[in-house]
């Protein structure tokens, strides 16, 4: 494994981060990944050196599963050798129905949610507390002066974004600023070789204040790792894939992650695949490791030990300055316009 520092902070990471998004989550009542599954998907993780842990209070069924099922874990390890993320703002469903306060980026909820998510980790701060969706019903000051609050407790060590646009997370910056509170050091935005919209405008914020991007799903649900086969030229969303992957099941998956685009980039990360003796998955997470412009730890969500190892094996693979630019230019035709979704 190698590592990295993560944006301006003082912490160092390994170049992956694990996702825990499946730990304890029920689809069609079956659970994805149950706690024995998570502890070994964490023992794998640990043996190949990702020393950096992503989940957030509502992951899993009930919320707080996922939370759970790591702190458990931790408690045959030592805390200080990970670095632990956990998110806030979704209606939280660990109190039954939820209630008018029980949502959204108040300081009652963030106080309230702040002392599950330590309690069930088992750890007396985490090290970095994104805010998962931005709140407009929140006055902007109250959510920062909270979450600066935190940090000066010792509760929190970083603050992170998730899922922001590029003028909301420049006005949070600026808030911070101008108020010195703690900022935003981490975001965490969709992200991936063939992504559908063009968040340059939020990319270039991040480049331009030295903030870590931890890109979720930067793999498109799968589909970025070549297990999926066009079945029609003149519509991209015909595709056919093994049985009980997330593509013959989850009816987000073409909105979000099959396009056009997308089918030129998987060509080209599969041609590159071949010319390195990589998988296409692999590639495709190296491309987001080498971002040339800021640090960036993509987020991988195996659900197996076979399907995590194939994502460790990115950090031994290395793209030419031509490959590296290839994978961006496929998302453009000849002409220089970008292939639709």
């Amino acid at each position: 494994m190698e590592y990295t520092t993560l944006g301006a902070t003082g912490t160092t990471v390994s170049q992956l981060c694990l996702g825990t998004w499946r730990f304890g989550r029920e689809t069609g009542g079956v659970v994805e990944t149950d706690r024995e599954s998570a502890h070994t998907l964490l023992d794998a993780a640990w043996d190949r050196g990702i020393n950096f842990i992503d989940t957030a209070n509502v992951y899993g069924t009930p919320n707080g599963t996922s939370e759970r099922f790591i702190g458990e874990w931790l408690t045959e390890h030592d805390r200080e050798d990970f670095v632990i993320a956990s998110k806030v703002y979704f209606p939280f469903d660990g109190r039954g129905e939820p209630g008018p306060n029980d949502s959204g980026l108040g300081r009652k909820h963030i106080r309230a949610q702040i002392e599950g998510t330590l309690e069930r980790l088992g750890t007396e701060y985490l090290d970095v507390y994104y805010v998962h969706r931005w709140d407009p019903q929140t006055d902007l000051e109250e959510t920062l002066a909270t979450l600066d609050a935190l940090v000066r407790e010792g509760r929190i060590h970083y603050l992170g974004a998730s899922t922001m646009a590029a003028w909301q997370l420049t006005k949070a910056l600026w808030t911070s600023d101008v108020n010195d509170y703690a900022r935003f050091d981490v975001t965490q935005p969709l992200l991936h070789a063939g992504y559908r919209d063009d968040i340059q405008a939020y990319l270039d914020v991040c480049a331009t204040h030295d903030l870590a991007v931890c890109p979720y799903s930067p793999l498109a649900g799968g589909f970025l790792t070549g297990k999926y086969e066009r079945t029609d030229d003149d519509d991209p969303k015909a595709f056919e894939g093994p049985d009980g992957t997330r593509g013959t099941f989850d009816e987000r998956f073409d909105k979000f992650y099959v396009s056009e685009r997308g089918w030129h980039v998987l060509d080209e990360l599969r041609a590159i695949a071949g010319e390195l003796d990589a998988t296409p998955a692999q590639v495709a997470l190296r491309w987001l490791i080498e971002q040339r412009a800021f640090t960036c730890v993509p987020i991988v969500g195996a659900r197996t030990v076979e399907q995590l190892e194939e994502n460790v094996g990115a950090v031994d693979v290395s793209l030419s300055a031509d490959q590296y630019d290839r994978i961006g230019d496929a998302r453009y035709d000849g002409t220089g316009t970008r292939w639709g979704h």
